[in-house]
């Protein structure tokens, strides 16, 4: 059966993307996990690289990605694990007191938007998608492949800090 998924204008079967279908999902998932990562990264270009390998990497295997239960999900991983080598080879490169854009102009509140940049990116990754996508406590472990446990865990961590930097502020 044929239908269409909520929030975007892309057919997919059975609630799985068609093997042809890459480029509307490319059209219709490389924008959200883009700003996903922009706000994670606190890097705007790093995002945007991320996402072109990943996208690049999940076009080359479609036949398979398209077959997995989240492939939106696997493309983020792809891409963040991707983002996670390439900081840490910049951090070997790049000179002191250089600075990166903060990726944080995708959060309406620019005051959270600071906050978010000073958590730790495993922290600031379950507040952005467990609060900023609306995904549940299950969709972000299955999106970070990590447990329930671990996501719920860094998700009072992360409020608590996002808390007392509020009260501190004020």
């Amino acid at each position: 059966m044929i239908g269409v998924t909520s929030n975007r204008d892309v057919q997919v079967r059975d609630g799985r993307w068609s093997p042809g279908g890459f480029e509307a999902f490319y059209r219709a998932e490389s924008g959200e996990i883009y700003r996903t990562l922009a706000v994670v990264l606190r890097d705007h270009d790093l995002a945007r690289e991320a996402v072109d390998e990943a996208m690049m990497r999940a076009f080359e295997r479609w036949r398979t990605v398209s077959g997995y239960d989240n492939p939106t999900g696997w493309v983020y991983r792809v891409a963040l694990n991707w983002s996670r080598s390439r900081l840490r080879k910049r951090k070997r490169e790049v000179p002191i007191g250089s600075t990166t854009s903060t990726g944080t102009d995708h959060v309406a509140d620019p005051e959270l938007g600071r906050a978010l940049a000073r958590l730790s990116m495993p922290h600031r990754e379950v507040i952005v998608f467990r609060y900023l996508l609306d995904l549940t406590q299950e969709e972000v472990a299955r999106m970070l492949g990590v447990p329930v446990g671990t996501v719920k865990s860094r998700l009072h961590r992360a409020l608590e800090t996002l808390r007392q930097e509020v009260d501190d502020d004020t």
